[in-house]
């Protein structure tokens, strides 16, 4: 089984959970009393530059704890010092060390639109995404058949929030393009074995609409590496642990973005 299959066993257990605690009437509830969500993907569109979504992320699956001294809101207010436009948090406990409570925590702190990354597989989970703060919610595609992937996005869509279509291989990328996504994300880690290569995010380009928005993730590591996205076309990278490991984490912002 791999690390991803092993995760979505566990989502399934912990929406399982959220059905016999909340039920879906008193998540959309929730969903409907929050402020209306900032705009996430506005924020990232700034023609002829590249955004950064910053990732709050305190331990993964395949590195163990990234960042033992994790406090949230100092990191978060970081971020926004150094010229993030957005942020990713990290939302699942048992792999990542998460908290759905970090969402709001980092928004405030930071004044930034925040994206709840998580393993999204149900409607529940969305409604909880947005009652929790969430302007925006990261679908993986690997995770999810066609209907659900469609019906997830627009049930986002619906609340006023950004949808990330998460792909790391040509058949999830002419899906999500099936689906209407207008925020792709292009990962260059394997989640089945974690293993990363930005070149992932070369070859998918080739066949992305020129009008589409791209979100470069993972194995971001220097200055080079951002202008050449860039220079490809990518117009936002997501970033974590290459920030969660540096001891000077507006430097390592700084010394990143171009």
């Amino acid at each position: 089984m791999s690390i991803l299959q092993k995760i979505a066993e566990t989502k399934k257990e912990e929406v399982a959970r959220l059905k016999s605690e909340r039920g879906l009437l008193s998540l959309r509830e929730g969903a409907k009393r929050q402020k209306a969500p900032m705009d996430f993907l506005g924020a990232l569109q700034r023609p002829g530059k590249l955004s950064l979504i910053a990732e709050l992320k305190k331990a993964s699956p395949s590195k163990g704890v990234l960042r033992a001294d994790f406090d949230l809101e100092p990191l978060a207010k970081s971020y926004s010092q150094a010229g993030a436009q957005a942020l990713s948090v990290l939302t699942d406990v048992q792999y990542f060390q998460g908290q759905l409570s970090y969402l709001k925590l980092a928004k405030e702190a930071s004044g930034l639109p925040v994206l709840r990354k998580d393993f999204i597989i149900d409607e529940h989970q969305v409604y909880e995404a947005r009652e929790a703060g969430a302007d925006a919610i990261l679908l993986i595609a690997a995770l999810l058949d066609d209907a659900k992937l469609s019906a997830l996005q627009q049930m986002a869509w619906d609340l006023s929030m950004t949808v990330l279509v998460e792909v790391h291989d040509e058949p999830e990328m002419d899906r999500a393009l099936k689906a209407g996504t207008k925020l792709l994300g292009i990962n260059n880690r394997n989640l089945n074995d974690f293993s990363v290569t930005l070149q992932t995010t070369f070859h998918l380009l080739k066949k992305v609409p020129a009008d589409l928005p791209v979100v470069s993730e993972s194995g971001i590591k220097n200055r080079a590496d951002s202008l050449n996205l860039l220079d490809k076309g990518v117009i936002a990278l997501l970033v974590g642990e290459t920030f969660m490991t540096a001891p000077d984490v507006e430097k390592a912002v700084k010394d990143l973005m171009p």
